[in-house]
């Protein structure tokens, strides 16, 4: 099917009968699209439905695929290009804001001499001049003190502020075609519309002069309405619908576009009984980190940043809290608290009454099974060198060494048939599932150790609406089945208001709100809070 209307005479980007295969895999199907010079369009579909492989093909960044069709830019034959001629069309005429920061960034290098050196290399300016061009570049993507955050390694960041880093770095040279793959997937809802502002207001500006286009890859169909000219659907490799914006919202013509559109978070959580224990406590808890602050004549002295500050919440058996708030406000750092990854400077955390820094030797190792995460990124977090057997079984072999073999087995594959994947997972590796199939094996990890109380950190974050929804219904219906604890943090207030009994609202380090999702959502108190769901289109 052709994406290419009628008004589009000489497309800045023409993409004729792309195919993608890897082995015996056809990732993408006889898709042909076209982007006019100053246009934005947007790519929907699930995961694993062909939209990054696509921008990853304009890019030429595929590895062992076989590709087939045309990809022009500007007439121009990007298949036929050599290597070199790629390298100098990469961040100065294409560049792309990927969807996992952590994985595109180079840990071992601040953000500040890897945005600089996107500069220098393009436009050839000086290092200093570079540095200041970095700040103002973080500055308009929303962090705050970015004169100090330009020092900061990778690492240092929140996932948000990653996500940032990389607009930032994709946006330094002004190239014509922008891919922006998943550009708002961890940013906050008031930061999401900053964003959107901001590569609406530099994709004008550009267009004027250079024509620049956006290709949007998305799962935030608020998102599309608001920033997309043009939309086109993808459903297992294919392209099944395109047209405006107007037409597809409104009139959607394929059974997966109506479908798509539909999806919403479904609010089908059972109420916490009154008797119900409470498993997890965290009383006035602080954490501080170690920071440099500036001195005298440019020297640099040792400071502490509170990034934690006096929060205490706590969680019942069968009960789901919630935690929101801004990236660095503190949500994801509480979290690491209430697991015992990240020493605290004052308070105490407690599990099941016991303070869990009393835990020693085999106590500590039974509550490392009962606590579990699934974090942000399945990515990073699934090792691509072990196979899934390997990966969900590895808890397993630590906490469980009575299980055999056989037993091991058994209860890995009954664990991943929980979670919608069947035995033929055992011997893939994570590099070979869809963000969606990923999550569900971390999910999967987690759940083998029959834990008490899972902390869920932006779980759905880079999913499509689609497999969000699936997500969600498969950890409700895990809730119920095992009387599960959740602590549930996410920017997204609709994920929020469909999985939490209660929510505490973060700001700065410290909890500014809390209370039942009800009341906090129908009549917030604090100003921060209205702003949030002002943010969120909820108010």
């Amino acid at each position: 099917m052709s994406a290419q209307p009628e008004n589009i005479a000489a497309p800045l980007l023409s993409i004729d009968h792309l195919s993608v295969r890897f082995g015996e895999t056809l990732a993408v199907d006889d898709v042909t699209l076209a982007i006019g010079r100053g246009e934005r369009v947007a790519l929907v579909g699930e995961s694993g439905s062909g939209k990054t492989v696509t921008a990853l093909a304009v890019l030429r960044l595929l590895q062992d695929a076989q590709v087939s069709g045309t990809i022009r830019l500007d007439g121009n034959d990007l298949l036929a290009k050599s290597e070199r001629a790629m390298r100098g069309l990469r961040g100065s005429d294409i560049a792309m804001i990927f969807q996992e920061p952590m994985t595109a960034l180079n840990p071992l290098y601040t953000i500040g001499e890897q945005i600089a050196e996107t500069i220098m290399l393009h436009d050839g300016v000086p290092k200093k001049e570079a540095y200041e061009q970095a700040v103002g570049l973080l500055e308009r993507t929303g962090i705050a003190e970015a004169r100090r955050r330009v020092s900061n390694y990778p690492h240092q960041l929140s996932g948000g502020q990653r996500q940032r880093v990389m607009i930032a770095m994709a946006l330094a040279c002004r190239p014509r075609l922008l891919l922006a793959d998943e550009p708002t997937t961890a940013l906050d809802v008031t930061i999401r519309g900053q964003i959107v502002d901001l590569l609406l207001e530099l994709q004008r500006e550009e267009a004027q002069r250079r024509g620049m286009s956006v290709l949007l890859i998305t799962h935030d169909l608020n998102l599309v309405r608001r920033f997309a000219q043009r939309v086109a659907v993808m459903e297992k490799g294919r392209l099944v619908e395109s047209g405006s914006v107007e037409q597809i919202f409104e009139a959607p013509q394929h059974s997966y576009t109506q479908r798509l559109i539909a999806s919403r978070p479904e609010r089908n959580v059972l109420p916490v009984l009154p008797i119900a224990p409470v498993l997890l406590q965290a009383k006035d808890v602080i954490v501080d980190f170690s920071t440099r602050l500036p001195g005298f004549r440019g020297w640099w002295r040792k400071g502490r940043y509170r990034a934690v500050n006096d929060a205490s919440i706590s969680v019942r058996q069968g009960e789901t809290l919630g935690i929101v708030g801004e990236s660095g406000s503190g949500k994801t750092t509480l979290a690491m608290a209430l697991l015992g990854l990240q020493r605290t400077a004052g308070g105490v955390v407690e599990f099941q009454g016991r303070p869990i820094a009393s835990y020693q030797g085999r106590d500590k190792l039974s509550l490392r099974s009962h606590l579990q995460v699934v974090f942000q990124d399945p990515f990073s977090s699934l090792s691509p060198r072990q196979t899934i057997e390997r990966i969900v079984g590895e808890g397993l072999a630590l906490h469980r060494p009575d299980l055999s073999g056989d037993e091991r087995r058994k209860r890995i594959v009954g664990v991943l048939r929980e979670v919608g994947l069947d035995r033929t997972a055992l011997q893939r590796y994570p590099h070979e599932f869809s963000g969606g199939q990923r999550q569900r094996i971390a999910i999967a990890r987690t759940l083998v150790l029959e834990p008490r109380v899972i902390v869920l950190d932006e779980p759905t974050s880079a999913l499509d609406v689609s497999i969000q929804q699936q997500v969600l219904r498969l950890l409700t219906d895990l809730q119920r089945k095992y009387n599960l604890g959740y602590v549930f943090i996410s920017h997204d207030l609709a994920v929020i208001g469909a999985m939490a009994h209660r929510v505490v609202v973060m700001q700065s380090g410290a909890i500014v709100e809390a209370g039942e999702i009800s009341s906090i959502f129908d009549k917030p108190s604090h100003p921060y809070t209205q702003k949030l769901l002002k943010a969120a289109f909820m108010r």
